[in-house]
């Protein structure tokens, strides 16, 4: 069944479920037992990937882009109106007896899929007045999935809505003018921003209010070191040295240890040489996406692997990051390896669409 689709992809994500399973297990060690078995959960999950991948890389070639797009954004409305809190956030539908739901994950793949069909699409002649009417076409797609995400609220999805869309971008035709034009309204705009943040602050809450104000407060607490989660993790990671405290021996209990801080879990267990060696099975995966990326001749699809790269290591960047204490705390996972269902399968859709066109691509080569 996969004896046509890239074995260097296969072969990294078998890697990345024996890891993401061994450490999930590792950290329950001091949740609750009402959450059950969440390494069980997780390979259930992964099951259901791969015979996701499976019937992607069976059917033929249909076109649901713009349907997956749409039932993204209607999952993400009726959130805001049905959705059950948890943390102050409503992020996720609950399903009795199975789990949770979290759209923003698969709106991830939604942005991916029809940013690069309408990037691809766009073959005008390069004029000032073409890319100002892309761009804006652009800010429209993005626009209302970023609203909705933002009112849950779920800070760290937006962020990759915007990474996903410059990886994209990144590569299309658009001249690079725009990107120094973009950085500057960025910093300019990030100024402002916290100019009233730390010293007009009455001003930013009679603005933006309070919600907005706690959540800039609670993701600048790792500057001052005051946070119990990113402390305890620390703690973990530093004591491991070279071969880690050993397989279900995580030293010290911190919140979400099976998701934000499952790379404490894993280099508390296996210490250094364990976490390099997960550095280097992250890395080697990557650049085979990088590859097959090379290898596109078609747009689209050059722009899907595009955007799923730019959104794989951004979230590896950041999870590792955040979780060494060097970046905030933005609640990203880690991809392939933290627990969740929503965004494991999100990252096998993909994955499966991504393999699909690398295996077209071979047959496409083998018949010329």
């Amino acid at each position: 069944m996969i004896k046509n689709l890239n074995k260097e992809i296969i072969i990294s994500i078998l890697l990345f479920m024996l890891i993401s399973i061994i450490t999930i297990n590792s950290s329950m060690l001091y949740l609750p037992s009402t959450l059950g078995n969440l390494a069980l959960k997780q390979f259930i999950w992964y099951m259901i990937g791969f015979i996701l991948i499976i019937i992607i890389n069976k059917t033929k070639n249909i076109d649901l882009t713009n349907y997956f797009y749409l039932i993204n954004i209607i999952l993400l409305f009726i959130l805001l109106l049905i959705g059950h809190p948890i943390n102050g956030s409503k992020c996720w539908f609950i399903i009795p007896k199975i789990g949770s739901i979290q759209p923003s994950e698969f709106m991830k793949i939604g942005l991916i899929l029809i940013l690069s069909k309408y990037i691809s699409k766009w073959n005008k002649k390069i004029t000032i007045y073409n890319e100002l009417k892309l761009l804006l076409s652009i800010f429209i797609i993005i626009l209302l999935p970023t609203i909705l995400t933002f009112l849950e609220p779920d800070t760290g999805a937006i962020i990759i809505y915007f990474i996903i869309t410059l990886s994209i971008l990144w590569v299309s035709p658009l001249r690079k003018r725009w990107f120094i034009i973009l950085l500057g309204i960025i910093i300019f705009s990030i100024i402002i921003f916290f100019s009233f943040y730390f010293f007009n602050k009455e001003i930013f809450i009679n603005i933006l209010g309070t919600d907005l104000f706690y959540r800039i407060d609670r993701l600048l607490d790792w500057k001052n070191g005051t946070s119990m989660q990113l402390e305890n993790a620390l703690t973990a990671i530093s004591s491991a040295k070279l071969l880690g405290h050993g397989y279900l021996k995580t030293p010290i209990y911190f919140p979400e240890s099976g998701t934000d801080f499952i790379f404490a879990v894993y280099a508390s267990n296996f210490g250094l040489i364990g976490s390099i060696l997960l550095l280097i099975a992250l890395i080697y995966f990557d650049i085979n996406l990088i590859n097959i990326a090379k290898k596109c001749r078609n747009s689209n699809d050059k722009y899907i692997i595009s955007g799923t790269i730019g959104m794989l290591l951004y979230q590896q960047i950041q999870n590792i990051g955040m979780n060494l204490g060097i970046l905030p705390i933005t609640g990203i996972t880690l991809p392939f390896i933290s627990y969740g269902g929503s965004s494991l399968l999100s990252y096998l859709l993909i994955i499966g669409i991504i393999l699909k066109i690398d295996k077209n691509k071979s047959i496409n080569k083998k018949t010329t």
